[in-house]
């Protein structure tokens, strides 16, 4: 950990190096001259930041922060972008920190791999689950992942999903039955994580009418087994789709244990649509102080369409 006295006072004369190094470098491709002693080349840079901020400051993260500024005299640069990764090899170091000097504690870099998928990847959904403290990831290729904190290093349950050639499109996280949700482009994807090591932990709806764009869950049902999930589809539609416990308890029978995807038929589910927009409804958010919904789409006509929840739970 970095032990600086008034963080302040160095975050402001580091701000004043970043602003003259800028500054030099905008007159130099001006053709303007600089006075070689007043010069701020990479060596200089380095060591007044290793003076601001202290011996910890390793090279390779101020070099690449150097090459930024260098190559982009316009783009934003932030303080915490020369200090990286602390990698700590047991609690131990984290036992040393002084509360005060937290700020520099990043959580361990890692790479995240998965064994079935080979190909590139890519993250499509990140959601944070404060209450739990992890965080919940889906990847387009169809892997879905919890970051767990609770350790105060991270780790992760991945779940690899594929069935046919369907991309994953979003996620969240169900706080009743305590389950991520996903949607594909005809799919919804409900998956029981606490149940690792179990075959029966993930559901797949199916089917859907249009193609799913993106996912949030509403936070609108006081009972403990039941969860409101709000989807925006390619046809300018929001669906809200209502789930229960007894819809995933009674397909966990001892004869289909053999079997990772259970398949349940949408029309057991209650769902309710609504037509917004002209184009596709690419995100959808829930805001609880105002009982509304949110829905985005390129429709030029309605792009931004909020509307109360119930209204569309008695689809209207």
């Amino acid at each position: 950990a970095l032990e600086v006295p008034d963080f302040k006072n160095a975050l402001k004369q580091f701000q004043k190096l970043v602003e003259k190094t800028v500054t030099q470098k905008t007159k130099k491709r001006l053709g303007l001259y600089i006075e070689d002693e007043d010069e701020i080349d990479y060596d200089k840079f380095y060591k007044t930041t290793q003076k601001i901020f202290g011996p910890e400051i390793k090279d390779c993260n101020v070099k690449a922060f150097f090459r930024k500024i260098s190559n982009n005299l316009d783009a934003r640069a932030e303080w915490c972008e020369i200090f990286g990764y602390f990698v700590g090899e047991s609690d131990s170091v984290s036992s040393q920190l002084k509360e005060e000097n937290k700020v520099f504690l990043v959580s361990e870099k890692q790479q995240i791999t998965h064994s079935v998928v080979k190909r590139q990847d890519v993250i499509k959904s990140i959601v944070k689950v404060p209450h739990l403290d992890f965080t919940v990831t889906s990847s387009q290729k169809g892997v879905l992942t919890i970051f767990n904190n609770q350790r105060k290093s991270f780790f992760s349950y991945p779940f690899y999903f594929h069935q046919d050639t369907a991309w994953i499109t979003g996620c969240d996280f169900l706080p009743h039955l305590k389950c991520v949700v996903a949607v594909t482009e005809r799919t919804v994807i409900v998956w029981d994580y606490k149940s690792e090591g179990s075959q029966n932990n993930c559901f797949i709806i199916k089917p859907m009418e249009n193609g799913l764009l993106c996912v949030c869950m509403v936070p609108m049902s006081d009972h403990l087994a039941e969860d409101n999930i709000l989807m925006g589809d390619d046809k300018g539609y929001v669906h809200l789709l209502t789930v229960t416990s007894d819809h995933f308890g009674l397909k966990q029978c001892k004869g289909k244990k053999e079997s990772q995807l259970q398949v349940l038929d949408s029309k057991i589910f209650n769902i309710v649509k609504r037509k917004l927009h002209d184009d596709w409804a690419v995100k959808v958010k829930y805001i609880s102080d105002l009982n509304c919904f949110g829905s985005c789409s390129s429709d030029s006509i309605h792009s931004f369409v909020l509307d109360d929840i119930q209204r569309l739970g008695d689809n209207l």
